[in-house]
């Protein structure tokens, strides 16, 4: 895997992370509620949801880091990538397309520079 492989799983790996910590830390806070554009009631009423939400994304966080490792199998990165950009464009065709941009672009670019390399 070249570095540039390995540096944009990287960051879709730490993208990973802090929508996780969002979703379950601070899904209630105004740091959670202003990343998704919650209202307060909202964000209280769904934080079981969104905690379980954020427990998936550290499961493609870990995934992904778990690629980046020593002799990790070679399948590893693209699975978790492709789940990535599958969760991104779902989430955008039912949720927000900005989703679409965040999650899935950044995880193709880092798909692309996998097979690239």
């Amino acid at each position: 895997m070249t570095l540039a492989a390995s540096i944009a799983i990287a960051v879709v790996a730490l993208i990973h992370v802090w929508i996780m910590v969002l979703e379950i830390f601070l899904w209630t806070r105004p740091a959670g509620r202003r990343a998704f554009g919650l209202t307060p009631e909202f964000a209280a009423a769904s934080r079981v949801l969104a905690a379980n939400q954020g427990l998936y994304n550290g499961f493609l966080a870990a995934g992904l880091i778990w690629s980046l490792l020593p002799g990790s199998p070679a399948a590893i990165a693209p699975f978790f990538l492709g789940c990535v950009i599958v969760a991104g464009v779902f989430g955008a065709a039912t949720a927000s397309r900005k989703i679409l941009w965040v999650q899935a672009l950044p995880a193709a670019i880092a798909l692309l520079l996998f097979w690239l390399a």
